[in-house]
């Protein structure tokens, strides 16, 4: 007689590890992990790593401050450069004078021109295909023709227009003037300088405009935030960042472009350095008191520039803003006293 089939028990539990056995994710009867050999090298992150030798960098670098040393020294040894003459007519009053109208023509084309080329820009923006097409022509043309050719344009306005009148349909002509007595040298060459100034700050802004995401308009429009709102808290600080490098640059350009008004007899800085030495034919140093003054402002308003871009640039990089040079003189020099 066969006896009944016992059921299998299956596989057995695994035993429980000792107490003592380290609380490890791999199994008890695993084997250990292979360590480093014992004679295996020192981690490579404990040992000093000595700067890559660069020699071509000192050697560029010496010879760039040797021919810098030889410029200045022909500069400041050359006696045909008068530098005592170029002291005493600095701070001349006809040269201040002349310096005050440049700074105040640059400020006032700057000004005029980024308020023209704002509103330029807007009306390329929008939707109506009629202001788009006269912001593209007005940019066309003065875009395209020179600057001098437009300023003796408007220097000659009165051979097609001789006199300005204003009438009415019915009431017969209010007043009348004449073209040249109403457009002198300097309101001249305010017009034309804005004008080609507001071409290019047209362009400026409208690239400005446009480096902004839509999808941050999309979302503002989302949530319900006016088109000023928007504008003025989303669009202009994001777009100030790409339009400040260039607008600063055209400011410094208009500065320097002042001279060329020097051709309609404008006393500006140049005009009056020309009538100084065309009396005493001091030209060389008439004509260094220029640059020195155009090279004084020209840095004081690359210094702007910078402390605005700077300002425009907070929240934009994750790192934080990097230290400004009086910030770095000043930690190094902390560094040096410290020592």
């Amino acid at each position: 007689m066969a006896s009944p089939a016992v059921p299998s028990a299956g596989p057995r539990p695994a035993a429980p590890p000792p107490a003592d056995a380290p609380l490890t994710g791999a199994p008890a009867d695993a084997p250990p992990a292979a360590g480093p050999p014992a004679d295996a090298p020192p981690a490579l992150s404990g040992l000093p790593i000595a700067p890559r030798r660069r020699p071509g960098r000192y050697v560029s670098g010496g010879l760039a401050l040797l021919a810098a040393a030889l410029l200045v020294r022909s500069l400041a040894g050359n006696a045909a450069f008068e530098w005592p003459v170029v002291g005493s007519y600095l701070t001349s009053p006809s040269i201040l004078r002349g310096l005050l109208l440049t700074l105040w023509l640059t400020g006032a084309v700057v000004a005029l021109g980024f308020a023209l080329g704002t509103a330029l820009a807007v009306a390329r923006l929008s939707g109506n295909p009629v202001l788009q097409g006269l912001s593209w022509g007005f940019v066309w043309i003065f875009r395209a023709t020179p600057l001098l050719v437009q300023l003796l344009l408007w220097f000659n306005i009165g051979l097609l227009y001789p006199t300005l009148s204003l009438s009415l349909p019915f009431g017969g002509e209010l007043f009348s003037v004449e073209t040249v007595d109403l457009l002198g040298p300097v309101l001249t060459a305010l017009i034309g300088l804005t004008l080609h100034e507001a071409a290019f700050a047209a362009e400026v802004v409208r690239s400005g405009v446009l480096s902004v995401e839509q999808g941050q308009l999309e979302a503002a429009a989302s949530l319900g935030l006016g088109r000023g709102r928007v504008l003025r808290r989303i669009v202009l600080p994001q777009a100030m960042r790409a339009i400040l490098p260039p607008a600063g640059n055209m400011l410094i350009g208009t500065l320097k472009g002042t001279a060329v008004i020097s051709v309609l007899a404008v006393h500006d800085l140049l005009f009056s350095a020309q009538m100084i030495y065309n009396q005493t034919y001091r030209v060389i140093p008439l004509l260094m008191v220029a640059t020195l003054w155009y090279v004084a402002v020209t840095s004081v308003l690359s210094v702007g520039q910078y402390y605005l871009e700077r300002h425009f640039a907070r929240g934009a990089t994750r790192g934080g803003l990097p230290p400004t040079p009086l910030q770095r003189a000043r930690g190094a020099f902390r560094r040096t006293a410290g020592r």
